[in-house]
C-alpha cells in the first residue's frame, strides 16, 4: 500500500463524520422552520380565518425565522472560527520564534499520553519534518487549518434548511381548502416530523422511536398550544 493510499483512508472516515454533520445539522434546521412556522400559523389560524392574514403571519415567521437563524448561525461560526484562527496564528508564530523549544514541547505532550520519551521525542521530530503545525494545533487543540468553517457557508445552510422544513407547514395551509386547512397542516406537520426525527435518529446512531416520538409530540403540543392561544385571544381579529 503506498503513501497515498493510507492518505486516502485516512480522510474517509474524517469527510464522511462532516458530511454526517453536515446532514445532522440541516435536519435539525429543517426541523425548527417545520415547528417555528406552523405555531404561528396555527396561532393565527386559531384567531382568525382570514387567508391573508394567515399567509401575512407565515410568510413572515418563514422569512423572519429563516434570516434568524442565518444570522445566529454566522455570528456563532464567526466567533468560534476567529478564536481557531487566533490559534493557528499563535502556533504558526511560536514555530517561527522557538522551533526547538516547539519540537520538545510537542514530545512532552505524547509522554503525557503515556509514551516512552525516546518513542515521543522520534514521533515529535518525524510529525514536525511532516508538517510541525498540524502536529501541534492536532495535539494542543485537537483542530486541523483545513476545517475551519466558514461562516457565510454556515449562515446559508441554516437559512435554507429552516426555509425548506417552514415551508412545508406554510405552503400546506395556504394550499388546501379553508374547511379541512388546519388538520391539512396537522397532517402534513407530522409527516415531516416523522421525516426528520428519523433522519435525525439514523445520522445519529440514536433510537429512531425515541427521536421521533420526542419531535412529533413536541411539533404537536406546538400547534395545540398556539392554535387555542389563539382561539382565546384572537377574538376581536376580523
Amino acid at each position: 500500500m503506498n503513501e497515498n493510499d493510507n492518505h486516502n483512508q485516512n480522510q474517509t472516515p474524517k469527510k464522511s463524520v462532516e458530511m454526517l454533520n453536515k446532514l445532522r445539522a440541516g435536519v435539525l434546521g429543517a426541523n425548527d422552520g417545520i415547528v417555528s412556522t406552523s405555531a404561528v400559523i396555527m396561532g393565527v389560524a386559531g384567531a382568525t380565518n382570514s387567508t391573508p392574514a394567515i399567509f401575512t403571519a407565515g410568510l413572515a415567521a418563514l422569512v423572519a425565522g429563516a434570516l434568524s437563524m442565518a444570522v445566529g448561525e454566522y455570528v456563532s461560526v464567526s466567533s468560534q472560527s476567529d478564536a481557531e484562527k487566533a490559534y493557528i496564528e499563535k502556533e504558526r508564530q511560536e514555530l517561527e520564534d522557538d522551533p526547538e523549544g516547539e519540537l520538545h514541547e510537542l514530545a512532552e505532550e505524547y509522554m503525557k499520553q503515556g509514551i516512552s520519551k525516546d518513542t515521543a521525542h522520534k514521533v515529535a521530530k518525524e510529525l514536525t519534518e511532516r508538517d510541525a503545525l498540524k502536529a501541534h494545533l492536532r495535539v494542543h487543540f485537537n483542530l486541523d487549518q483545513e476545517d475551519v468553517i466558514n461562516p457565510m457557508h454556515a449562515a446559508v445552510a441554516s437559512l435554507l434548511s429552516f426555509t425548506v422544513g417552514g415551508l412545508i407547514p406554510f405552503l400546506a395551509i395556504m394550499l388546501t381548502p379553508a374547511d379541512i386547512r388546519i388538520w391539512a397542516t396537522v397532517a402534513a406537520v407530522m409527516v415531516a416530523l416523522f421525516a426528520t426525527g428519523y433522519l435525525s435518529a439514523s445520522v445519529g446512531g440514536a433510537s429512531k422511536t425515541r427521536a421521533i416520538s420526542r419531535v412529533m409530540v413536541g411539533g404537536l403540543l406546538a400547534m395545540i398550544i398556539t392554535y387555542y392561544v389563539g382561539v382565546l385571544f384572537g377574538g376581536g381579529i376580523a
